[in-house]
Parts: structure tokens; sequence; C-alpha cells
């Protein structure tokens, strides 16, 4: 609303300058642009990131597997995992020795991450495998990929706006530097006795 309350004061203000009707107009131009191309670039980026991760969670699903495995011997409690996806803080993990089979058949024996408070030989618990029975993550659900790609929509949405926003000033940088340029200019031509007594008389 300031831009366009600007550039209706510059409309016939005898005392505007090229360069403030042009500041008023870049203004103008970013608005719209963040108002515009901002929403557009995360909707797009949003709409894209939405389909690859989907594509990939329902890839995860089918090449993901279940099984069950069992503890042969307890390695202590784990390092605090980080990653959102596989576990939150309040999980406690312990590390095992387990024995369990790929869903290719072959028996699998080695170190796994369980959720268990007090694993013992013989317990038993349920672990994520590729189809040749290595140790993965879990699938990627749909309303996780949903949530990234939503977050992916925003960030772009930010970075278009943050750009337009540094083209605006900029522009408005190269502006002020011509003005200053041209009052120097100004300063110039009228000499260095501007404003003493008898000048010009």
């Amino acid at each position: 609303m300031r831009t366009l309350t600007g550039l209706w004061r510059w409309r016939n203000n005898p005392l505007r300058r090229a360069t403030d009707v042009a500041e008023a107009w870049v203004a103008l131009t970013a608005l719209l642009l963040v108002a515009v191309a901002a929403p557009v670039a995360g909707c797009l980026v949003g709409f894209a990131a939405q389909d690859s991760l989907q594509r990939s969670a329902r890839e995860q699903r089918h090449t993901r597997y279940l099984v069950t495995a069992t503890v042969t011997r307890d390695l202590g409690e784990a390092p605090l995992d980080t990653d959102p996806e596989t576990t939150t803080a309040h999980t406690s993990r312990s590390r095992v020795l387990a024995d369990w089979t790929a869903p290719d058949g072959t028996p699998r024996h080695g170190q796994v991450l369980a959720d268990l408070k007090s694993p013992h030989p013989g317990t038993r618990f349920r672990v994520w495998t590729d189809p040749h029975g290595r140790i993965t993550t879990r699938p990627m659900d749909s309303p996780t990929a949903t949530a990234h790609a939503v977050l992916a929509g925003i960030g772009a949405a930010l970075v278009t706006a943050a750009l337009v926003e540094g083209g605006r000033r900029l522009a408005v940088w190269r502006l002020v530097r011509r003005r200053y340029t041209r009052w120097d200019q100004a300063w110039d031509r009228a000499g260095p006795d501007w404003g003493k007594a008898g000048t010009g008389s």
C-alpha cells in the first residue's frame, strides 16, 4: 500500500526526480513478484517434491521388509539417534547381536539397533531389511512425504521472496548511487564560490 501511495505522491509532484519514480516502480514490481511469484514457486516446488517423495515412499514400501530377529547378545545402550524418521528422543534403543532371516531365505547375523529396554538372549523383535536381508530404515510413510513436500514448498517460496527483496535492495542502492552522483555533478557545476556574498554579480 505504501508503494502505491508513493507512486501517487510522485505522480504530479514538481519536486520529483526520475530516480524517485524509478524507486517507486521498483518497489511496486517487487511487491507484485513477492505476492505472485513466491507462492507460485512454492506450489511448483511443493507439488514436484510431493510427487517425487510419494514415488520414493511407494518404492521403499515395496523393497523393504519387516522381519523378526532374535537377540543373541546385548551390546549395551546405543548412542542417541538424532534422525527424526528413525526414532524419537524418548525411545530407548539398545545395540544387540541378533539373528534373522532375509526375505530371500538367507540366514543373517549382525549388530542391530533394537527398541528394547532390557534385551536378553532369545528376545524377539522386528527389524526392517532390504530384499537381501541388510538392515535398513523403515520405509517413509505418506504423511511424512507430504510434510517434507510442504516444507520444501515453503522453503522455495521464502527463497523466492528473499531473492526478490535482494534484487529490490540492489536496484534501490544503484538508484541512490546515481542520485548522489547527480548531486555531485550539480555541486561541481555550481562552482566553489556558490553561496558566497556577491557571487554572480
